[in-house]
């Protein structure tokens, strides 16, 4: 007989981490992140879910999503998950309220997965015991020495595909693409990341030249709403060299029309952004669907359970703010190992605790 599992209580808090100092990328500048958690109490157990976004996705939490789930089964996650998309039809998927649901549904699927004494890994059933990890940071607002110190260390740790930001500065991005190349060495693959900053013409001459310096991956070379440029750009881009996107995605209908255009060699999800673990798994199962390769933005503490069972998974992306959030704020989170990321089965759900203490001078 199912256990009695009504969800008690909901709640959602936000907190502010400034960054270690300003951060850039090709059309986006910030110097703090914001951290929305939730915690959800049913039968004895709490579970907890996170996202990164603004202070007004724990408001609509407050306001809208939890209302609608008190007294429901814990245990049902795909009914609480449509009741959730349900009562924010008026407001519009895309955006703020993706990710208010993103949060509340891995706070439930960590709690089921606690409920059931078992890691979140174990409980979606492990296609693979860890992923590969990649470094991400190299923010246009470093210096060269900035840019080559943290390649450096990410290789040196034994992570063997490092990623950097250009576009900001187009006359500056060759040079900083061999300043990192120098300091990696042959040994790692570069990745690069536009954040849409380019032309297509643009990003098609650059294409040819990071090339030469071992560029293998070229991220949102333009617009990741620029299905056509995107496109064009993996049909004439150097061979070797995967043209990626996808981490703006929010519902199903923006991934399948990305696959379906042929847009991308690697697509990106992000389960902070696309309405949880939930919508993250719906992912997956389009990539197998097209027969293409999977990749995770951000978030590598919540993502990290999510690649070991999606089977397209390729490779996790450790994103220097949220790692260094995560390692500040969480209990369990784990840092690469030979280049990948394990998870620990001892420890059930998504395997992290919230330090509420440490968080609290963050508090908003």
């Amino acid at each position: 007989m199912k256990p009695d599992t009504p969800i008690a209580e909901l709640t959602t808090l936000a907190y502010r981490i400034p960054t270690e100092s300003e951060e850039s990328d090709g059309t986006y500048a910030w110097d703090s992140t914001i951290l929305v958690l939730v915690k959800v109490a049913a039968a004895g157990k709490v579970g907890i879910g996170y996202t990164y976004a603004d202070r007004a996705t724990a408001v609509l939490i407050h306001d809208k999503l939890a209302p609608c789930l008190i007294g429901k089964d814990a245990l049902a996650t795909n009914a609480r998950w449509h009741d959730m998309a349900h009562v924010i039809r008026n407001l519009g998927r895309p955006g703020i309220c993706s990710m208010a649901i993103a949060a509340v549904d891995a706070a439930l699927w960590d709690w089921k997965a606690k409920m059931l004494d078992l890691s979140l890994a174990s409980l979606l059933g492990m296609a693979r015991q860890a992923i590969p990890a990649y470094g991400s940071g190299g923010f246009t607002s470093y210096s060269h020495e900035q840019l080559r110190n943290q390649m450096e260390g990410w290789v040196a740790d034994g992570i063997g595909r490092v990623k950097m930001k250009i576009g900001r500065n187009p006359c500056a991005d060759l040079e900083r693409a061999r300043a990192a190349r120098t300091a990696i060495g042959e040994a790692a693959e570069l990745f690069v990341d536009a954040n849409g900053a380019y032309t297509r013409k643009q990003a098609l001459a650059f294409s040819w030249k990071f090339a030469e310096l071992g560029v293998t991956w070229f991220e949102e070379p333009v617009s990741s709403d620029d299905l056509e440029g995107l496109r064009l750009m993996r049909d004439r881009a150097p061979p070797g060299m995967a043209v990626t996107a996808g981490e703006y995605g929010y519902d199903l209908s923006y991934f399948r029309h990305m696959l379906g255009a042929q847009a991308v060699d690697v697509l990106q999800a992000d389960a902070s952004r696309c309405a949880g673990i939930t919508g993250f798994l719906g992912v997956a199962a389009l990539c197998e669907a097209f027969n293409v390769p999977l990749s995770s933005h951000c978030a590598p503490a919540l993502h990290l359970p999510l690649c070991c069972a999606a089977r397209p998974a390729i490779h996790l992306e450790y994103f220097h703010d949220h790692a260094r959030i995560e390692g500040m704020l969480f209990d369990g989170a784990v840092t690469p190992v030979h280049g990948q990321l394990l998870p620990d089965l001892s420890r059930p759900g998504l395997g992290i605790e919230f330090k509420e203490r440490d968080a609290e001078c963050y508090r908003i």
